[in-house]
């Protein structure tokens, strides 16, 4: 597939998260709501995740802001649903991996998110892509680096 072909493919996934977003609401059961925010674009996010022995059980999010954190955070509570903390978190680093053009382990099936890749080339809305996993990982109390 063209590298156009791809990037279109890439888009079209994102805006169907953005226009049908998966897991929007409040977990009115939730262990952990995180509220956060990037400043620079004006992006909120409210999460809530119901953490039951050490897995993700459920996931939802509320918020507003750009296309690509509302795709992100929708793809990010599909991934992570049913996940070991630990798992979510190794998705979080991939993807900030995958922003900063790091390497990573490819072996990891990422679903929807791949199409997150080409952010990358867009170093401003890194954090847009970020805010979701960034909130995840302040829920569970693991904080990135």
């Amino acid at each position: 597939m063209s590298t156009r072909n791809l990037d279109q493919l890439y888009r079209t996934v994102i805006m169907d998260h953005y226009k049908s977003p998966k897991n929007k609401g409040v977990l009115e059961e939730s262990s952990v709501t995180v509220d956060m925010n990037n400043p620079t674009c004006g992006d909120v996010i409210h999460l809530t995740m119901q953490v039951v022995d050490d897995t993700v059980k459920n996931a939802k999010f509320e918020g507003e802001g750009c296309s690509i954190s509302m795709a992100s955070a929708s793809m990010m509570t599909q991934l992570i649903i049913g996940k070991k903390v630990e798992e979510a978190l190794i998705l979080s680093k991939t993807i900030s991996n995958i922003m900063l053009s790091k390497e990573y382990d490819d072996s990891i099936d990422l679903g929807d998110i791949e199409a997150l890749s080409g952010v990358a080339k867009f170093p401003a809305r890194i954090k847009c892509a970020t805010l979701a996993w960034k909130a995840m990982e302040q829920g569970v109390g693991k904080d990135s680096e």
